[in-house]
């Protein structure tokens, strides 16, 4: 038989392994819905049979991939998925250029400095720079912050589509957790025009934060860098020394990324 020209093998492309690509489906079916699902709503989406499905699912459990509800049954991604998903995140052009920076403002300001960018599950810290000083606030990679009671979550909520945010909106609002509509956009066109977000006592009791945006070059908010600390010494002044220095560094992060202010 004679082999394939070289152009011809070319237009194919490198052969891949079949199965691996057929039970892809089930995770991108997963992540696109964004929410487990039942075996029958899985396989429909993923363009199979259950029968076919389950065979796949109960290997992409073993590995961590997929995991099951105990009570509902629903198929949902597992830690390995969710693992990976952060590991995309930290490799981020942005954070990768935002990381150094970070570490110089904790230095700087004798505070934690994090950045958040926006997940499949919310705002979601992907780096960490411990405060030098014996007084620090914990915080971990990974970490999904409230949209709306957290100064990174508000920073997205104000400048992120409300087609993107609606959902994780509704179910903070249905908790309880976040304001009413009125006084929510208050706050919000406030977090647009100073530029800047901030807590106090918000979620956790005793912890402040102040956050500021990084923006690309189509004005889009990419990162933001959130300095925390606690109550009784954060300084949330919009015009302190805090709250200039992460402003400042994320106005330099923007103009690295090719983001150029439209007004004076």
């Amino acid at each position: 038989m004679q082999s394939p020209l070289p152009s011809e093998a070319a237009e194919r492309g490198p052969r891949g392994i079949q199965s691996i690509e057929v039970g892809g489906q089930l995770l991108i079916a997963l992540a696109h819905q964004g929410r487990p699902l039942a075996l029958k709503d899985l396989a429909r989406e993923a363009g199979m049979a259950p029968a076919k499905a389950h065979p796949y699912l109960v290997s992409f459990i073993k590995i961590g991939l997929v995991e099951q509800d105990g009570s509902s049954g629903r198929y949902g991604l597992g830690p390995l998925a969710l693992q990976l998903g952060l590991i995309s995140l930290q490799q981020y052009e942005p954070v990768r250029l935002a990381t150094p920076r970070i570490e110089e403002l904790a230095l700087q300001l004798g505070h934690t400095v994090a950045i958040t960018v926006w997940g499949d599950r919310g705002p979601t810290i992907v780096r960490v720079a411990e405060a030098p000083s014996p007084v620090h606030i914990s915080m971990r990679h990974g970490t999904v912050m409230s949209l709306t009671g957290t100064a990174s979550g508000r920073l997205f909520a104000a400048y992120l589509p409300r087609e993107r945010i609606q959902e994780l909106l509704n179910a903070e609002q249905a908790q309880g957790a976040s304001s009413a509509d009125p006084a929510l956009e208050s706050l919000l066109a406030s977090v647009r025009s100073k530029g800047l977000a901030n807590s106090h006592d918000g979620v956790v009791q005793g912890v402040s934060a102040l956050a500021a945006p990084v923006f690309d070059d189509q004005s889009r908010l990419v990162l933001t860098l959130t300095a925390i600390g606690p109550s009784g010494s954060f300084d949330l002044d919009p015009a302190g020394p805090v709250a200039c220095a992460l402003k400042l560094a994320g106005a330099e992060l923007s103009r690295q990324l090719g983001w150029r202010p439209s007004g004076p």
